[in-house]
């Protein structure tokens, strides 16, 4: 029986309901599918980091690399650890170190869900470059604390990491309906985002069945509101393409139906999958947590090593759950309850 190895990281908050919730879904996936996972269990997190001060261990990422993929629930906690810790302490290093520098997120309305707009459907990928750009954690501050105090925070675009997402987004695009929205705002950031502008018009030649238009950030955050519908994939940068998430998950109905991927494509070392709910303190151990996000983010994940056929069932599971309600309403199901619906329809 084939057999798949992965790493768990539950985290902070609701990000430990969640997993579970996720994984039950996953087994059972498998079980029908006839093949195994494996699970094991990291308590990295920020009550780690305060107990240890680090987020992981120093070997962490040497740890995480002999696994097949990463399941990760959420990570944060900042009324006892600011968030620039933990993103640079965690989530951030494991971006990097694996070169898991196409961000997938899926933004469409599972039946039954109502999302804030007009459109009746819509279905838009989004892929986020994940591992330079504004995030590239080059910078620094002098004279702290003092009148004369700086910040600088230096973005970093390179040919090769601009070249290769651009080119997986016109792949992904290739593999739906031929549309790739590219996304700068190149008006304002003449150095950067200029150089990003005149990759995507080198690199549309190469792919003439790929209809590519490109967009500055503001237009295109309207176009997501207005016109939904008329978008299908979306490409941009760390930033650009972090803020228009949100966007995308605000009309799909909410951050509970939130899932992504953090993909290594050439699969040289794990890739890992999470939704980007956050932790939610307010939330946490009420046990209302909705798990869908995660539970889709599984599925992606399950697809990524090749079982498409299960992930396809769970997806399906996903959409008859919300299809009768369940899941639908913020608070209105248990964790334990959708996971339940999830599992049963699967059989």
């Amino acid at each position: 029986m084939k057999s798949y190895s992965i790493a768990l990281i539950p985290g902070d908050g609701i990000g430990r309901d969640v997993i579970a919730a996720a994984w039950s879904v996953l087994e059972a996936a498998a079980k029908h599918a006839g093949f195994a996972l494996t699970a094991t269990e990291f308590p990295w997190s920020c009550k780690f980091y305060k107990e240890t001060g680090r987020m992981m261990p120093e070997d962490g990422i040497e740890t995480l690399r002999g696994f097949d993929a990463i399941l990760l629930g959420a990570i944060g906690w900042p009324a006892e650890v600011p968030d620039s810790v933990s993103l640079h302490g965690l989530l951030l290093p494991i971006r990097k170190a694996f070169v898991q520098y196409a961000n997938i997120r899926p933004h469409r309305l599972l039946p039954g869900v109502t999302g804030p707009l007009r459109a009746e459907s819509f279905d838009i990928l989004c892929i986020r470059e994940n591992t330079e750009g504004e995030y590239s954690g080059a910078g620094g501050r002098v004279h702290q604390g003092t009148q004369d105090e700086v910040a600088v925070e230096t973005s970093i675009f390179t040919r090769a990491g601009v070249e290769r997402i651009l080119r997986f987004g016109f792949e992904q695009a290739r593999a739906r309906r031929g549309k790739l929205a590219s996304v700068t705002k190149s008006n304002a950031q003449k150095y950067s985002m200029v150089f990003w502008d005149e990759i995507t018009r080198k690199l549309a030649p190469e792919h003439p069945d790929v209809t590519v238009t490109s967009y500055h950030v503001d237009a295109l955050a309207a176009r997501m509101i207005m016109a939904p519908d008329s978008l299908d994939v979306v490409v941009a940068s760390n930033l650009f393409g972090d803020i228009l998430t949100d966007i995308g998950a605000a009309i799909q109905g909410g951050l509970g139906y939130a899932a992504s991927a953090n993909i290594n494509p050439d699969r040289s070392a794990p890739s890992m999958f999470e939704p980007v709910h956050g932790s939610a303190p307010d939330i946490a151990h009420l046990g209302i947590a909705n798990p869908i996000a995660t539970i889709w983010s599984g599925a992606m994940m399950l697809e990524h090593l090749g079982e498409k056929d299960a992930a396809g069932r769970i997806m399906k599971a996903v959409e008859a759950t919300t299809g009768r309600g369940i899941g639908t309403i913020a608070g209105k199901d248990k964790t334990d309850a959708i996971t339940a619906a999830v599992v049963a329809a699967l059989s």
